[in-house]
């Protein structure tokens, strides 16, 4: 039996780039002390308040079937609340709801992108972004990020790979995997180029609630002279520690959202009404979780920069946001995939190899922030004894 073209276009890009993660579950589920730091999973529960809210709502009757852009409520929310963030008027059909970001990423790549059109990402990227865009018959082009450029996307890299195939540039900000955030400049730049030839910016801001202190988040949304070519997605699965309840949506112009409806209704007919009144409290209320957060993993990333830098060879790049850290691992004279292979088996830590995300982190993993401070402090221990090790066995 033949496997049809978009099969094709997503093969190898499943599990093989959760090895490590893989195998790491594996090692502890067989007893070995192994601390794992390779997913961004919240370090705290869901709020009790959202479950109440949810169970509240099932019980309320809230399980038919539901409004194919989301349910009026939660579009209402979200409109007022981005309205207020991005200081101008964005209206509830505006908004299309979804479950998680990925589902919001998937629609919305099919609804600007298609078979010999190209979509430009930055590498590094979060590791699904190659497979959305493939499945919508796009070409992706990468876009290198520099660590001398804090890891944020240059006007002028992007300026060098656009073709008239360009149908648009799939932007992270805060991104994921090195916390860099675009800068009000940077915004300005790569609208330019949008406008000058033509395509779309989708900005993926899941992580738009974890900004460190010392910086700011500015979203292409704010920018009125792009309003008709932008489209914001997130969720509350960061946010509100609540992933598992895959609750998102995306933010854009109200054409492209009516031209979308018909795809998100063949592909979902409707979300959990019971869900989306849940997230219309933790839009309204605000995130309960995210200011501690915020402040855990700002104090981590901080110590191990501090730790690594006074103990070992490697180098952290520290992020302004998010759940992750960046370590260029070059100094063992391992790659990224040996180099976690090799910490997980003989030092007990499992983080992800950099090569995860795209082909220009090849000597650096990254590092999830979101396990306990005790543990925390042990993997510090460890991966700095494991770097001074290597560095011994190699002088």
């Amino acid at each position: 039996m033949k496997p049809t073209e978009i099969t094709q276009r997503l093969s190898g890009l499943g599990g093989a780039k959760w090895e490590v993660h893989l195998k790491a579950k594996e090692l502890v589920d067989q007893g070995h002390d192994i601390v794992e730091m390779t997913i961004g999973e919240p370090d705290v529960p869901t709020p009790v308040s959202l479950i109440e809210a949810a169970t509240a709502a099932m019980h309320a009757g809230r399980t038919t079937y539901s409004d194919g852009r989301g349910e009026a409520g939660l579009r209402k929310a979200l409109a007022e609340h981005y309205s207020r963030s991005v200081d101008r008027t964005i209206l509830p059909d505006q908004i299309m709801c979804f479950p998680g970001t990925q589902t919001a990423l998937f629609a919305v790549l099919q609804g600007v992108a298609q078979k010999g059109g190209e979509v430009l990402v930055g590498d590094p990227m979060y590791a699904t972004y190659e497979g959305v865009i493939r499945a919508s018959g796009a070409d992706m082009v990468p876009v290198p990020l520099l660590p001398e450029n804090g890891f944020r996307i240059d006007a002028d890299d992007i300026a060098a790979r656009v073709t008239p195939k360009t149908a648009a540039i799939l932007l992270t900000t805060p991104h994921n995997p090195t916390g860099a955030i675009l800068t009000e400049a940077d915004i300005d730049a790569i609208g330019a180029l949008a406008l000058e030839h033509d395509f779309w910016i989708i900005s993926d801001e899941v992580y738009a609630e974890l900004i460190f202190d010392c910086s700011s988040f500015t979203s292409p949304l704010s920018r009125p002279e792009i309003a008709d070519r932008v489209i914001a997605v997130s969720s509350i699965s960061k946010s509100h520690a609540a992933p598992g309840f895959r609750s998102g949506w995306c933010v854009g112009p109200a054409a492209f959202t009516n031209a979308l409806l018909p795809l998100s209704e063949t592909m979902l007919f409707g979300n959990q009404p019971f869900i989306a009144d849940m997230t219309e409290q933790a839009i309204r209320l605000g995130s309960e979780v995210a200011p501690g957060m915020r402040q855990r993993y700002a104090a981590r990333a901080g110590l191990l920069e501090d730790r690594l830098s006074a103990d070992c060879a490697l180098r952290v790049h520290r992020p302004q946001a998010g759940m992750f850290a960046m370590i260029d691992v070059s100094s063992t004279g391992l790659n990224g995939d040996d180099y976690a292979l090799h910490l997980l088996e003989h030092g007990g830590v499992a983080v992800m190899p950099g090569s995860s995300f795209g082909t220009s982190l090849d000597s650096w993993v990254r590092v999830a922030l979101t396990v306990d401070d005790a543990s925390f402090d042990i993997a510090c221990d460890r991966i700095i004894k494991h770097a001074n090790k290597l560095q011994l066995e190699t002088a």
